[in-house]
């Protein structure tokens, strides 16, 4: 059979996944009555819940007796790791646009992987039924990006496609006609992407994603580079230097067929298949023949900018909600994330029953801390921290991020003086139309960590904050952080309204009365810059006078909700979330006082030094 590889490109949102829903049902792949979850491509809970694309997925429809096998990628740069892998195994690109948005930083991430690979690209203007649509602006920005990118003047020359996804057609212009469906889009891929290159020899494959499988054990995903594969066949594995991993054989071959993964009698150069049976096999490693020696070359990632120490929870509270607790469970979990995603880097940490994990960003962290609390995982996390390296003469250099910032133009003087404050230089502002502003700077990523929040304060929830790892700079200067001091509890017990209500003028509660309590954990934001200790367990006194006084009922303000991304940004290096499968809650490092002051001292000493 034919066969075509191809990748879906696009920004956040920009209905990627609902596009390959549309494919499947037009191709056949599931009847038209059948029940099939919308985005059935976003198979993981996080993913449905915040509409984003995390792990990339594979699966192949059949047109005019062609098999077309399509990767859903990643299209956040928190997740680039997934992506650059990804576009090594197919032979052409649908780059996805929004007919109001226009191109936007991670599709420029993805994008310029892809033409720096050779991929020839095919645009398709999505959402053109959107009231604010404007198609033919957005596909000259398309043009100046690709142009901006250095594209090649075949790579220029790019046929283009709208329609929407959601109604389910495709059309050469914007207006129709919508009668012929997804039908459009299926004959230009057969026109455009070339058949996969083949080579000749024996069997060759380069590990592309990973995962674990309940029943097949490791499974690794890759395209057949040359010969072919089938059950039981031995087989090798080599690192990207030619060095042996293992050896071993073939218990499965699986491929994708529709939402449905199949097991096949023998695969053949060029297909995309899963293969299972090798225990120490993983992403990059060439899986070959016995006779190979030389491996098949495997792409560079872009380095981690931020890592964070997962820690066993030793609070008083530990062990109430989560049932993996130990520090081997949280280890294994960690190292087992770590061999199937290869942008984050887990290693030991200094620190007795701690883990070191390094990723692109926060958003990254943040949803691998969300998988495992979900997964009954009880840990605390420290402050995110940023990684800094060396140049040859010694001078400190850390990493610079790319953000692009579009809002209501009243906002933008606001965003200016903030990031500002950050370290972020400015390099961009332009009208982006609709009274909305486009603002790029270069921020130090550092500089970054909590502002997502703000920023949606500050523009009262109307700017969209898009970013992409830039370069490693020369280190900016001092970022002034968090400049409140936090309320801590004494003792242990369960808050009192009361007690709540009376410390109302030290600052704002994180906790609602009732809510169980420790020493050392914090309840609060003080009003001053230094830290408080507080009784949130006494109780009002009792007498025995009857009083209709005001003071009788106690109305509490609301308190500060700490969401996970939230809370991780608030803490202090000092400082410490606790993370369960029911509660995020803060805490000081040191939960004893006289701990905590011990360690002040020797920090003054140490800067003294």
């Amino acid at each position: 059979m034919n066969l075509r590889n191809i990748a879906i490109i696009a920004h956040v949102d920009h209905g990627k996944t609902t596009l390959v829903d549309r494919l499947l049902q037009q191709s056949g792949s599931f009847r038209e009555n059948q029940r099939v979850a919308e985005r059935a491509m976003d198979s993981n809970d996080l993913e449905r819940e915040r509409g984003i694309t995390i792990l990339a997925k594979v699966t192949s429809v059949v047109w005019a007796g062609t098999r077309i096998n399509i990767v859903d990628t990643p299209g956040h740069a928190d997740f680039g790791g997934e992506v650059e892998r990804i576009l090594n195994m197919v032979d052409g690109a649908l780059v996805l646009v929004d007919a109001a948005e226009g191109p936007l930083p991670q599709t420029k991430f993805v994008v310029s992987k892809a033409l720096k690979m050779g991929l020839k690209p095919i645009v398709v203007i999505n959402k053109v039924d959107r009231p604010d649509a404007r198609p033919h602006e957005v596909v000259n920005e398309v043009f100046d990006l690709f142009a901006s990118l250095d594209a090649s003047d075949e790579q220029l020359d790019f046929p283009i496609l709208y329609g929407s996804a959601k109604e389910g057609w495709m059309a050469a212009s914007p207006e129709g006609p919508k009668d012929a469906r997804m039908q459009p889009l299926f004959d230009l891929v057969l026109r455009h992407v070339t058949p996969p290159q083949v080579e000749e020899g024996p069997f060759r494959l380069l590990g592309t994603i990973l995962e674990a499988n309940p029943y097949l054990g490791r499974v690794v995903t890759g395209r057949i580079t040359s010969g072919a594969v089938a059950p039981n066949q031995m087989v090798k594995v080599l690192d990207h230097d030619g060095g042996l991993i293992e050896q071993g054989r073939v218990s499965k071959v699986l491929a994708f067929r529709g939402l449905e993964r199949i097991g096949l009698n023998e695969a053949s150069a060029g297909d995309i298949v899963s293969i299972a049976g090798l225990p120490n096999a993983t992403v990059a490693h060439t899986i070959c023949a016995p006779e190979v020696t030389e491996p098949l070359p495997a792409q560079p990632i872009d380095p981690p900018t931020l890592s964070m120490t997962f820690r066993v929870n030793d609070s008083p509270l530990a062990g109430t909600e989560g049932d993996k607790v130990t520090s081997r469970m949280i280890r294994d979990r960690l190292l087992r994330e770590g061999e199937g995603n290869v942008a984050l880097r887990v290693t030991e940490s200094e620190e007795r029953d701690s883990m070191e994990v390094a990723g692109r960003g926060e958003l990254q962290l943040g949803i691998l801390i969300e998988t495992m609390r979900r997964e009954g995982f009880e840990l605390s996390v420290s402050r995110p921290k940023v990684l800094f390296r060396r140049d040859e003469s010694g001078g400190l250099l850390e990493p610079i991020e790319e953000v692009v910032i579009d809002l209501d133009a009243e906002h933008s003087g606001i965003v200016v003086q903030k990031l500002s404050e950050r370290r972020a230089e400015l390099v961009e502002m332009r009208p982006s139309g609709g009274g909305r502003q486009r603002l790029v700077f270069y921020v130090p990523t550092r500089g970054l960590i909590g502002y997502q929040g703000e920023l949606l304060t500050d523009t009262r929830g109307t700017a969209i904050m898009n970013r992409l790892f830039h370069a490693y700079a020369p280190y900016k200067g001092e970022i002034q952080g968090r400049r409140n001091g936090v309320l801590i509890s004494t003792d242990a017990g369960e808050a009192v309204a009361y007690a709540l209500w009376n410390l109302e003028d030290r600052g704002p509660m994180m906790i609602d009365p009732g809510v169980r309590v420790y020493a050392g954990m914090i309840v609060g934001e003080h009003t001053r810059d230094n830290d408080l200790e507080v009784n949130v367990l006494k109780g009002k006194k009792l007498t025995n006078i009857r009083t209709t006084s005001k003071d009788e009922a106690v109305r509490l303000t609301p308190p500060i909700r700490m969401t996970l991304e939230r809370a991780l940004a608030y803490i202090q290096d000092d400082e410490l979330v606790e993370v369960t499968p029911k509660s995020i809650r803060l805490r000081k490092r040191h939960l004893d006082s006289n701990d905590r002051k011990k360690a002040e001292r020797a920090k003054v000493a140490m800067e003294l030094a």
